[in-house]
């Protein structure tokens, strides 16, 4: 499966943007997908999850009420929104897939990553 992460940008706090996540190759069997980013001199960490079929999402405590992740099986795509940005947000972000239908924050346990997309959030 091959990842490409696209939608990035500079906004100013308080904006939005919408990241897009889109798949392709072995995309016929169950996977779920992941948001993961990270700062510069931080380490990498979960944004937002969701299962393979949408039913269950998951976000880490510091985007929850701000984002929302969604996907579109069928375009084999997976869309990340931001909204009410802060700069503390400012980071790349990269999209992950791991075969099954289970979410997890954990990076090692997602077995294909998108090469990562800026968001910089000014202030």
């Amino acid at each position: 499966v091959q990842l490409q992460a696209f939608g990035g940008g500079l906004v100013q706090a308080g904006g939005s943007l919408r990241l897009s996540c889109a798949a392709s190759g072995r995309t016929s069997s169950s996977y779920a997908m992941g948001w993961f980013r990270q700062a510069s001199g931080k380490e990498r960490e979960f944004a937002a999850g969701i299962s393979w079929s949408g039913g269950n999402t998951y976000y880490a405590d510091s985007v929850k009420g701000r984002f929302t992740i969604s996907r579109d099986n069928a375009k084999n795509t997976v869309y990340l929104q931001m909204n009410s940005l802060k700069p503390e947000d400012t980071a790349l972000y990269y999209c992950a897939a791991r075969w099954g239908t289970v979410v997890t924050g954990i990076p090692s346990s997602y077995n294909y990553w998108g090469q990562g997309t800026l968001v910089t959030v000014s202030s």
